[in-house]
Protein backbone atom coordinates (compact mmCIF):
# COMPACT_ATOMS: atom_id res chain seq x y z
CA UNK A 1 0.00 0.00 0.00
CA UNK A 2 1.09 3.54 -0.44
CA UNK A 3 3.64 5.05 2.57
CA UNK A 4 0.47 7.55 4.12
CA UNK A 5 -1.92 4.32 3.98
CA UNK A 6 0.00 2.30 5.62
CA UNK A 7 1.25 4.85 8.56
CA UNK A 8 -2.47 5.75 9.42
CA UNK A 9 -3.23 1.85 9.54
CA UNK A 10 -0.34 1.53 12.02
CA UNK A 11 -1.84 4.10 14.41
CA UNK A 12 -5.37 4.47 13.94
CA UNK A 13 -6.13 0.95 15.57
CA UNK A 14 -5.86 2.56 18.98
CA UNK A 15 -8.24 5.39 17.94
CA UNK A 16 -10.80 3.77 16.00
CA UNK A 17 -11.03 0.19 17.95
CA UNK A 18 -12.74 2.01 21.10
CA UNK A 19 -14.83 3.48 18.63
CA UNK A 20 -15.98 0.35 16.84
CA UNK A 21 -16.61 -1.93 19.65
CA UNK A 22 -19.20 0.94 21.15
CA UNK A 23 -21.09 0.89 18.07
CA UNK A 24 -21.00 -3.08 17.76
CA UNK A 25 -22.48 -2.78 21.49
CA UNK A 26 -25.22 -0.36 20.06
CA UNK A 27 -26.13 -3.22 17.78
CA UNK A 28 -24.96 -2.17 14.72
CA UNK A 29 -22.96 -4.33 12.50
CA UNK A 30 -20.14 -3.79 9.69
CA UNK A 31 -22.80 -3.72 6.72
CA UNK A 32 -24.61 -0.25 8.31
CA UNK A 33 -21.63 1.68 9.06
CA UNK A 34 -20.53 0.55 5.30
CA UNK A 35 -23.96 1.53 3.97
CA UNK A 36 -23.31 4.67 6.48
CA UNK A 37 -19.31 5.79 5.10
CA UNK A 38 -21.21 5.02 1.42
CA UNK A 39 -23.87 7.27 2.14
CA UNK A 40 -21.56 10.51 4.03
CA UNK A 41 -19.61 10.09 0.64
CA UNK A 42 -22.50 10.54 -1.66
CA UNK A 43 -23.29 13.43 0.92
CA UNK A 44 -19.92 15.20 -0.05
CA UNK A 45 -19.87 14.51 -3.42
CA UNK A 46 -23.95 16.54 -3.40
CA UNK A 47 -22.34 19.28 -1.39
CA UNK A 48 -19.32 19.53 -3.94
CA UNK A 49 -22.22 19.71 -6.94
CA UNK A 50 -23.87 22.78 -4.72
CA UNK A 51 -20.26 24.47 -4.69
CA UNK A 52 -20.11 23.73 -1.31
CA UNK A 53 -15.99 22.26 -2.01
CA UNK A 54 -14.99 23.15 1.84
CA UNK A 55 -18.09 21.71 3.40
CA UNK A 56 -17.64 18.59 0.98
CA UNK A 57 -13.59 18.03 2.18
CA UNK A 58 -14.48 18.63 5.82
CA UNK A 59 -17.58 16.04 5.75
CA UNK A 60 -14.57 13.71 4.05
CA UNK A 61 -12.66 14.39 6.59
CA UNK A 62 -15.20 13.68 9.57
CA UNK A 63 -17.10 11.22 8.52
CA UNK A 64 -14.88 9.03 6.00
CA UNK A 65 -13.22 6.72 9.13
CA UNK A 66 -16.14 5.24 9.20
CA UNK A 67 -14.34 3.41 5.98
CA UNK A 68 -11.87 2.15 9.00
CA UNK A 69 -14.29 1.58 11.45
CA UNK A 70 -16.47 -1.35 9.42
CA UNK A 71 -13.50 -3.00 8.80
CA UNK A 72 -12.41 -3.01 12.72
CA UNK A 73 -15.94 -4.18 13.74
CA UNK A 74 -16.35 -7.08 10.96
CA UNK A 75 -12.63 -7.99 12.71
CA UNK A 76 -12.20 -7.53 15.69
CA UNK A 77 -15.61 -7.55 16.81
CA UNK A 78 -16.35 -11.64 14.87
CA UNK A 79 -18.52 -10.17 12.72
CA UNK A 80 -17.36 -10.44 9.49
CA UNK A 81 -18.69 -12.49 6.42
CA UNK A 82 -17.78 -12.51 2.66
CA UNK A 83 -20.77 -10.63 1.55
CA UNK A 84 -19.87 -8.03 3.81
CA UNK A 85 -16.48 -7.89 2.38
CA UNK A 86 -18.27 -7.97 -1.24
CA UNK A 87 -21.02 -5.46 0.25
CA UNK A 88 -17.67 -3.03 1.36
CA UNK A 89 -15.63 -2.95 -1.64
CA UNK A 90 -18.34 -2.32 -3.84
CA UNK A 91 -19.63 0.31 -1.95
CA UNK A 92 -16.27 2.07 -1.76
CA UNK A 93 -16.58 2.18 -5.71
CA UNK A 94 -19.74 3.92 -5.34
CA UNK A 95 -18.53 6.25 -2.95
CA UNK A 96 -15.66 7.42 -5.36
CA UNK A 97 -17.75 8.01 -8.31
CA UNK A 98 -20.58 9.99 -5.91
CA UNK A 99 -17.45 12.99 -5.22
CA UNK A 100 -15.58 12.64 -8.16
CA UNK A 101 -19.31 13.39 -10.34
CA UNK A 102 -20.00 16.18 -7.44
CA UNK A 103 -16.54 17.42 -8.91
CA UNK A 104 -17.44 17.30 -12.25
CA UNK A 105 -21.22 19.50 -11.45
CA UNK A 106 -19.67 21.09 -9.39
CA UNK A 107 -16.61 22.49 -11.74
CA UNK A 108 -19.10 22.65 -14.78
CA UNK A 109 -21.89 24.73 -12.69
CA UNK A 110 -19.22 27.38 -10.51
CA UNK A 111 -15.71 27.48 -12.56
CA UNK A 112 -16.09 27.12 -16.13
CA UNK A 113 -15.31 23.77 -16.80
CA UNK A 114 -15.14 22.76 -20.53
CA UNK A 115 -14.23 19.48 -21.89
CA UNK A 116 -10.63 19.39 -21.11
CA UNK A 117 -11.74 19.83 -17.39
CA UNK A 118 -14.08 16.47 -17.89
CA UNK A 119 -11.48 14.59 -19.54
CA UNK A 120 -9.45 15.41 -16.55
CA UNK A 121 -11.87 14.32 -13.95
CA UNK A 122 -13.25 11.50 -15.39
CA UNK A 123 -9.30 9.93 -16.66
CA UNK A 124 -8.67 10.51 -12.60
CA UNK A 125 -11.99 8.58 -11.85
CA UNK A 126 -11.10 5.84 -14.13
CA UNK A 127 -7.76 5.48 -12.86
CA UNK A 128 -9.05 5.16 -9.20
CA UNK A 129 -11.54 2.33 -9.79
CA UNK A 130 -8.42 0.53 -11.95
CA UNK A 131 -6.15 0.88 -9.22
CA UNK A 132 -9.02 -0.60 -7.05
CA UNK A 133 -9.76 -3.17 -9.53
CA UNK A 134 -6.51 -4.25 -10.19
CA UNK A 135 -5.88 -5.31 -6.64
CA UNK A 136 -9.02 -7.08 -6.23
CA UNK A 137 -8.30 -9.09 -9.26
CA UNK A 138 -5.01 -10.20 -8.88
CA UNK A 139 -6.02 -10.94 -4.86
CA UNK A 140 -8.98 -13.27 -6.25
CA UNK A 141 -6.41 -15.04 -8.25
CA UNK A 142 -3.67 -15.21 -5.26
CA UNK A 143 -1.80 -12.62 -6.17
CA UNK A 144 -0.50 -9.60 -3.66
CA UNK A 145 -0.90 -6.48 -4.71
CA UNK A 146 -0.45 -4.24 -2.02
CA UNK A 147 1.98 -1.68 -3.73
CA UNK A 148 1.89 1.62 -5.48
CA UNK A 149 1.46 5.16 -4.65
CA UNK A 150 -1.99 5.95 -4.40
CA UNK A 151 -3.78 3.10 -2.73
CA UNK A 152 -7.61 4.30 -1.77
CA UNK A 153 -6.74 6.73 1.60
CA UNK A 154 -4.33 8.41 -0.43
CA UNK A 155 -6.67 9.15 -2.76
CA UNK A 156 -9.45 10.38 -0.54
CA UNK A 157 -6.71 12.07 1.52
CA UNK A 158 -5.52 14.22 -1.05
CA UNK A 159 -9.17 14.73 -2.64
CA UNK A 160 -10.38 16.04 0.89
CA UNK A 161 -7.57 18.14 1.04
CA UNK A 162 -8.15 19.57 -2.38
CA UNK A 163 -11.68 20.64 -1.98
CA UNK A 164 -10.86 22.03 1.49
CA UNK A 165 -8.08 24.41 0.43
CA UNK A 166 -9.76 25.29 -3.04
CA UNK A 167 -7.25 23.41 -5.27
CA UNK A 168 -9.00 20.32 -6.01
CA UNK A 169 -9.03 20.64 -10.03
CA UNK A 170 -4.79 19.97 -9.60
CA UNK A 171 -5.63 17.27 -7.42
CA UNK A 172 -7.68 15.97 -10.50
CA UNK A 173 -5.09 16.32 -12.72
CA UNK A 174 -2.38 14.66 -10.52
CA UNK A 175 -4.62 11.47 -9.89
CA UNK A 176 -5.23 11.49 -13.65
CA UNK A 177 -1.70 10.63 -14.12
CA UNK A 178 -0.43 8.63 -11.03
CA UNK A 179 -3.91 6.52 -10.58
CA UNK A 180 -2.46 4.87 -14.16
CA UNK A 181 0.77 5.14 -13.04
CA UNK A 182 -0.08 3.47 -10.04
CA UNK A 183 -2.51 0.89 -11.71
CA UNK A 184 0.40 0.08 -14.26
CA UNK A 185 2.94 -0.73 -11.06
CA UNK A 186 0.49 -3.27 -10.08
CA UNK A 187 0.14 -5.01 -13.29
CA UNK A 188 4.05 -5.34 -13.35
CA UNK A 189 3.79 -5.97 -9.77
CA UNK A 190 1.83 -9.08 -10.19
CA UNK A 191 3.48 -10.02 -13.45
CA UNK A 192 6.42 -10.37 -11.55
CA UNK A 193 4.75 -12.73 -9.36
CA UNK A 194 3.55 -15.17 -12.30
CA UNK A 195 6.97 -14.98 -13.76
CA UNK A 196 8.30 -16.04 -10.21
CA UNK A 197 5.23 -18.88 -9.80
CA UNK A 198 6.36 -20.28 -13.36
CA UNK A 199 9.89 -20.30 -12.90
CA UNK A 200 9.53 -22.26 -9.72
CA UNK A 201 6.64 -24.28 -11.11
CA UNK A 202 8.97 -25.36 -14.03
CA UNK A 203 12.26 -25.69 -11.97
CA UNK A 204 9.94 -28.51 -9.66
CA UNK A 205 8.87 -30.09 -12.85
CA UNK A 206 12.59 -30.61 -13.73
CA UNK A 207 13.65 -32.15 -10.51
CA UNK A 208 10.96 -34.57 -9.88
Amino acid sequence: MGVVSDWFRQRSRAWYLPVAKALASLGLTPNAVSIAGAAAFAGAGLLAALGHYAAAGWVMAVLGPLDRVDGLMARECGMDSRFGAFLDSTLDRFAEFFLFLGVLVGQFRFHGAGTEEAAVIMSALTGSLLVSYARARAESLGFDCKVGLLSRFERLFLIAVGLIFGFIYQVMVFLAVFTHVTAIHRIIHVYSQHRRQEAREAGSARDA
